[in-house]
């Protein structure tokens, strides 16, 4: 079936008040309406929702999504009801009559979207009624935790493949922002996905700057950091509900509005915390990582992690939080080796060999992205497989750069092996190889009689592992966790490879001295563009907050810190003219225009005056 890309622009216009696509929405939508399979990867931030909410809109029947969280299915759903669109979750959440209302109208075909856990799908007798139901389109969110290589699986996915065996003629959609080349793999094999196309968007966030400050003294550190935020919104993620509580507690004794939020709150208190935040009634939330997942908050002005995550996914998507409204925004990680000691003793606990050595791994380039000393966004981009040409500019490293020397000639020498190889050494292995080492795996495999065995005898052992996860880190070379964790070449290791590249190395001396010493940091500023009326601002937020509080709904729902700001810039004076603000759709502009446009209006009068 094919659909007119007036039609889909149309009813992004009219249903979610956009005028355009942001980059790849288009293509994905075409792509599912199509009636073909796809996995999308994107940022947190970059839309993949409207990836299937608008493929929903244009399809006859339902579109059936799984998503892992209530709290992400309330504000999934809560946000297309608010924009007009007939939608609904099913989970223990909902008591016996709410749960009968939502099975009725399905029965009649109200709806246009159902949100279902992967538990709620296989309970006893759910899939026979999708049976009966004129389902069109299955979206998958969160989709990494179908794989026990991504940071957050969940073996209920594992089940999903269910869909494609029972649905075949039923296109499926797989979501992420967070997935490396070996997830993405998996995503494709567990759910079972007939020739999908995989979607990659960018995961450069510019606005971000990203900087690693030591661990000792973070009080003091994240005192100056809130001097330089007064007044806004941040999260500070803890690894522990204790951490969460101590910290909140500190940061109201200065005089800041904070709270904490992790698992063990009370359902209705977590709730409580949340709504505040996104009202802007707190400014800083503490919080473990049971806090965020579908947070719609566009102006978070930094992220704070008080210890070192587990996995670089886990991190990219936390701080991904920060900065949605594409206005500079600042992270901070906080590394000392204690944390990687309280993650490697988690990791001895696991029962499963298999998934303990992933969880260890993962920890491995955590911990090397905190201690790297070349560009930390390039080391980002790199693990999600995109490249970059040249340095951020924004990151901790970028503005106290090292020395560098060139080292285009080891590269070769190291990729050139692994290509010889055939791509089957592993990092102890290439290391031998390099050295001239005839160890057991490099006589067995015959690796002493490639034509770079030996070729890099003069440099020492620990400098080759130093040099190569900076090629790791600069993504000249990936690690394929499934393999064996053998290493393989990517294509900007080929130009580095056919002298196409020239590649920028730091001695392990350089990377010795500068750990060592105290961490010089220039503070990064962040400039925060002013809108043209601020008082217009302030009065829009605050008509926002009263009008949310009489629905009993999140601020966001009415209308998002992007739109308002879009509402002040342009100052519309009628309803047509409110349809042109940026997220207004009809269903919003009817219910909400024509007290904003009096809000407007009182504004300009008043400074008129």
């Amino acid at each position: 079936m094919e659909i007119v890309s007036t039609h889909i622009l149309d009813l992004l216009e009219r249903h979610f008040g956009y005028k355009s696509f942001r980059p790849l929405q288009q293509e994905v939508i075409d792509h599912v309406l199509a009636g073909r399979d796809a996995v999308v990867l994107m940022p947190t931030g970059g839309g993949k929702s409207l990836c299937y909410q608008v493929p929903a809109m244009a399809l006859d029947g339902l579109t059936v999504v799984v998503s892992p969280l209530i709290a992400l299915m309330k504000d999934q759903v809560q946000a297309l009801q608010g924009n007009g669109i007939p939608a609904a979750f099913l989970n223990s959440s909902l008591d016996f009559a709410e749960e009968r209302l939502i099975h009725q109208q399905l029965r009649h075909g109200e709806l246009k979207l159902l949100y279902v856990s992967p538990e709620r799908l296989f309970q006893q007798g759910f899939l026979d009624q999708l049976d009966d139901m004129d389902v069109r389109l299955f979206a998958v969110d969160e989709a990494h935790c179908i794989s026990s290589w991504g940071h957050s699986f969940r073996p209920e996915y594992k089940q999903l493949n269910v869909l494609k065996k029972r649905f075949p003629a039923v296109p499926v959609i797989a979501l992420t922002a967070t997935a490396d080349r070996t997830v993405r793999s998996e995503i494709v094999t567990h759910l079972g996905l007939h020739d999908p196309r995989v979607f990659i968007s960018s995961f450069d966030r510019p606005n971000l700057s990203l900087a690693v400050l030591p661990g000792q003294d973070r009080w003091k550190a994240i005192q100056r950091i809130m001097g330089r935020h007064a007044g806004k919104c941040g999260i500070i993620y803890c690894n522990s509900r204790a951490s969460t509580e101590k910290l909140a507690s500190k940061l109201q004794g200065i005089g800041i509005r904070a709270a904490y939020y992790h698992a063990k709150l009370d359902p209705l208190e977590r709730s409580k915390v949340q709504d505040d935040f996104i009202q802007g009634k707190l400014h800083v939330i503490c919080a473990t990582i049971a806090f965020g997942m579908g947070i719609d908050k566009s102006d978070v002005r930094f992220v704070i992690h008080y210890n070192l995550p587990g996995t670089v996914e886990g991190y990219y998507q936390e701080i991904g939080r920060a900065g949605r409204d594409g206005k500079p925004a600042e992270t901070i990680l906080f590394y000392s080796y204690a944390d990687v000691q309280t993650h490697m003793h988690f990791a001895e606990e696991i029962e499963d060999p298999r998934y303990k050595e992933v969880i260890i791994a993962k920890l491995d380039r955590m911990k090397e992205y905190a201690e790297a000393q070349v560009c930390r966004r390039t080391i980002l981009l790199s693990y999600f497989s995109e490249s970059t040409a040249e340095p951020c500019g924004n990151c901790d490293v970028c503005k106290d750069p090292p020395k560098f020397f060139d080292g285009t000639v080891l590269a070769q020498k190291a990729l050139s092996a692994v290509v010889r190889s055939r791509e089957q050494l592993s990092m102890s292995v290439l290391v031998d190889v390099l050295k001239g080492t005839r160890s057991h795996e490099v006589n067995d495999k015959g690796w002493d009689r490639i034509k770079t065995f030996g070729a890099g005898n003069d440099v020492s052992a620990f400098a080759w592992i130093m040099f190569i996860q900076q090629f790791i880190q600069l993504g000249l070379i990936e690690i394929a966790y499934i393999d064996h964790y053998h290493l393989k070449i990517t294509r900007a290791g080929e130009a580095v490879l056919q002298g196409e590249r020239p590649v920028r190395l730091v001695s392990p001396e350089t990377i010795k001295e500068r750990q060592e010493r105290p961490k010089l940091r220039k503070d990064l500023v962040v400039a925060e563009p002013s809108p043209a009326s601020m008082d217009l601002l302030a009065a829009l937020k605050a008509l926002r907050r009263t009008i949310a509080t009489d629905l009993k709904k999140p601020a966001y729902i009415v209308f998002s810190d992007a739109t308002l700001l879009d509402m002040a810039e342009k100052k519309p004076r009628n309803i047509y003219e409110f349809r042109l603000v940026n997220g207004v759709g009809d269903h919003k502009a009817s219910q909400f225009g024509k007290a904003f446009l009096k809000a407007i209006a009182e504004s300009e009068a008043g400074n008129a005056g």
